[in-house]
């Protein structure tokens, strides 16, 4: 069996949401273990600085501004990809948002602008994907859904019901493309701190109030079998083993990096 880098030496990987937290965190991985990593956020110059990081040592990476809301937005970005690189070989459907409604109180402009966001732009990420990866007979495409799909919790539910939604398409998919050699896994992670769980923690002018995070994140580690929440590397490795050949049996897939909050067969 081949070493890690060996996966993705000479590969091209898209990763969404790539200007912080957990994708930022992805694209530093994967560039380390010798891809060509293409950053892509709605932030282009947040996506340029983590693109620069990359290349700041040595790696391969550029960056690309990309709404995944917007209807043909992947679809334009991967065919620009191919065309310059000859092959996209790993997506990682990793931008998201979130907001804070109870079911009964959802606003209905709030509902359609996260599920543009956080499924419907998983969609389009994985049609684009899809279509390159079935003509040329292979390839992975990585998912990011929410351990909030496996235990529900209140205020929280448009988002679980969108990150629900990817977990069904990843599995949908799967069926689907299978027989093309293309496998399709999602990553559930439990609780990181990232700018979007910041939101608990941050005084009015952007500062993290540190009680204040203390006071979030030291119950949920108490709570946890492993007595810690996550970090953004936790999840880009379990990332990065969904897109390597040493996941090359499965497809169809959720792992669910939680600490123990959250077990399931």
């Amino acid at each position: 069996m081949p070493k890690a880098p060996d996966y993705f030496k000479g590969k091209t990987i898209v990763i969404t949401g790539a200007a912080s937290g957990i994708g930022r965190a992805t694209a530093l991985i994967f560039a380390r273990e010798g891809a060509n990593v293409v950053c892509a956020d709605i932030d282009a110059d947040a996506a340029a600085v983590t693109s620069r990081e990359i290349v700041g040592v040595g790696g391969q990476a550029e960056s690309a501004e990309l709404d995944v809301a917007v209807r043909g937005a992947a679809d334009t970005l991967v065919a620009h990809i191919t065309a310059r690189h000859g092959a996209l070989h790993v997506m990682c459907n990793i931008a998201g948002m979130m907001i804070d409604s109870s079911i009964i109180d959802l606003d209905p402009d709030e509902f359609d602008r996260i599920l543009a966001v956080n499924l419907k732009g998983v969609v389009y990420g994985c049609q684009a994907a899809g279509k390159e990866m079935v003509e040329r007979g292979g390839g992975s495409i990585v998912n990011m859904a929410s351990a909030a799909v496996l235990t529900p919790s209140p205020g929280i539910g448009p988002y679980a019901i969108t990150k629900a939604g990817v977990a069904q398409l990843t599995q949908s998919m799967a069926v689907e493309v299978g027989k093309h050699g293309v496998r399709v896994n999602c990553v559930a992670p439990g609780f990181v701190p990232t700018n979007m769980t910041a939101r608990y923690y941050t005084n009015p002018d952007g500062s993290v109030n540190e009680e204040a995070k203390a006071a979030v994140v030291t119950p949920m580690a108490r709570s946890a079998p492993l007595r810690r929440v996550g970090t953004t590397a936790d999840i880009a490795y379990c990332v990065l083993y969904l897109a390597s050949d040493a996941s090359s049996f499965l497809t169809g897939q959720l792992l669910s990096p939680n600490g123990g909050v959250s077990m399931h067969y």
